[in-house]
């Protein structure tokens, strides 16, 4: 957009500069790009103006301000001339926000009458995209779609570019059909017949979005619209919810999932293109990312159990629904992200504990072993392993990590060894009425893939009384001793502990270490209670 003539206004001894640019719209933290604009007659020159800027701060909705690369000198007087500001999306939360209205925020906050502080609708700010051939169209939950060309610019401008493009466009720009949607809670490419679907679409308004509403383009064409004889557009609205919270595409079918049911969308072809049943009902979702697709499986995370879809909705038993549910911060519920660890079976969700904003903890479901574990980890998204050799993750410190590459933390430097361990739930002989005595262990592992001297510990703990602290504890190292012709390590370990019920952990904190639990043995016997 074209800004008012010498927007610009610099203060001598500072690189701040205040624009001036009525009803700008921004945000704290957006960016915006100048060009065209003429120097302020000192360190403040057209170089130094003529590029993209992060704003600082917002002054009021016709002013806010930027941090140049210059300090401004007394000549720097002028306000620059013609220029041009093009400003991208503004900036989404990190972080959910609860809205105003009745029930907001603490009980007797503020006072008696008094307005809320916080707005309705501050949500995390979430993504959806999907490749078109080479290319990727993608859309801001709620809010536009846009398309991006990977090599010349973008395929469908007019006239057409010979540099790749660094924005990406709305599709509407591209498209002469007036009903092209402009909001869509997500968008998916269909990879069986080739049609971009807008979930929670507006109705070619782009003004009300209807967020039951599934909107479809013609095969082939992601800027048609209107249905007609000739195309394959079209449309349907689900009957059950309030509003579409994700679709999730398998090799067979499109799963939809509105706020209270679940439904099965499927090509048909002509005339009708897309049929639809609703699968399930009083089906809970926790988040956007929650999902994880295991071939034609969906399994995902509710407000207080794990569903499976395998052609029908199940809940899937989990031995652990306490220890998550029970500490979860469901205000941030939008940063739960599902993720696929194909190599090793698991699903694993990443979420924020009850005291913290971001995720700081993970449950695992091996859905080979179908078994369930957790632990602490801070990561915010997942991509599985197959164009690159290993998986990677994200993490709120910023950086990128690699995951199954090495045996030892490498995020730190130099790296440091991964504690880690695997603790059996109490057993005992004859539901506890008996006390046991274990003299013997034989470990069972393996520490193939191990470098330097692999070791592990074994360690029995035993107890007389459920919710008593362990009386009694015995460990037992385990070491590497050879692996050719056959890996050999500590045969056996003898141990002296008694009670009524005992609990096995296999644990490790040495660096090169990687082991593999097999079916570790103990000789123990029924003794008396005295």
């Amino acid at each position: 957009m074209q800004v008012a003539l010498g927007p610009f206004t610099a203060t001598s001894g500072s690189a701040i500069v205040n624009v001036f640019d009525v009803g700008h719209g921004c945000t704290q933290g957006d960016f915006v790009t100048f060009s065209g604009a003429t120097g302020l007659g000192g360190n403040i020159t057209s170089a130094v103006l003529n590029k993209e800027y992060q704003v600082l701060q917002v002054v009021d909705g016709d002013n806010y301000t930027i941090s140049t690369t210059a300090t401004a000198n007394a000549s720097d007087t002028g306000h620059g001339v013609s220029v041009t500001a093009q400003y991208q999306l503004n900036t989404g939360l990190n972080i959910s926000v609860s809205g105003a209205g009745w029930g907001a925020g603490t009980w007797g906050r503020g006072g008696w009458g008094s307005g809320a502080a916080l707005n309705s609708g501050n949500i995390l700010r979430l993504w959806s995209q999907d490749p078109w051939g080479e290319d990727l169209i993608f859309n801001v939950r709620d809010g536009g779609i846009f398309y991006w060309e990977s090599t010349v610019g973008t395929a469908l401008q007019v006239p057409p570019t010979t540099t790749p493009a660094t924005r990406a466009v709305s599709i509407a720009s591209l498209s002469s059909d007036a009903t092209c949607p402009l909001l869509a809670t997500q968008v998916i490419v269909s990879d069986r017949d080739r049609h971009l679907i807008a979930f929670g679409a507006d109705n070619g308004t782009g003004t009300t979005q209807d967020t039951m509403l599934i909107r479809w383009s013609t095969q082939e064409d992601f800027t048609e619209w209107t249905p007609q004889a000739t195309n394959s557009a079209g449309d349907l609205r689900l009957g059950t919810g309030s509003k579409i919270i994700r679709a999730v595409e398998t090799k067979r079918e499109i799963l939809v999932f509105t706020d209270t049911a679940l439904y099965s969308m499927q090509f048909v072809g002509p005339p009708y293109t897309y049929g639809i049943q609703q699968v399930s009902t009083n089906t809970t979702t926790i988040a956007y990312n929650g999902f994880a697709v295991v071939e034609d499986n969906v399994i995902w995370m509710g407000l207080n159990k794990f569903y499976i879809y395998a052609g029908s909705t199940d809940e899937l038993p989990c031995t652990i629904k306490n220890h998550v549910f029970n500490d979860i911060n469901l205000t941030q519920s939008d940063k739960i992200y599902a993720s696929v660890n194909s190599e090793f079976n698991e699903i694993t969700w990443f979420y924020p504990s009850a005291s913290s904003a971001e995720n700081n903890k993970y449950v695992t479901y091996n859905y080979a072993e179908k078994a369930w574990t957790y632990g602490t980890l801070s990561r915010t998204a997942w991509l599985d392993r197959g164009v690159l050799n290993y998986p990677v993750a994200a993490s709120t410190d910023g950086y990128l990590y690699y995951h199954e590459y090495g045996n030892d933390d490498g995020s730190q430097n130099p790296p440091v060894a991964i504690e880690n361990y695997i603790e059996s739930s109490p057993f005992e002989i004859g539901d506890g009425y008996q006390f046991s005595f274990i003299k013997k262990i034989i470990p069972d592992l393996t520490f193939v893939n191990s470098t330097g001297t692999p070791l592990a510990s074994f360690t029995l703990k035993m107890q007389n009384f459920p919710g008593a602290n362990y009386s009694q504890t015995n460990s037992s190292t385990v070491v590497q001793t050879a692996t050719v012709p056959v890996e050999q390590f500590t045969q056996q370990s003898f141990v002296r502990l008694r009670g009524r019920q005992a609990t096995i952990r296999v644990s490790s904190n040495t660096l090169g270490t990687r082991w593999i639990l097999g079916s570790p043995r103990l000789e123990l016997q029924a003794d008396g209670r005295r």
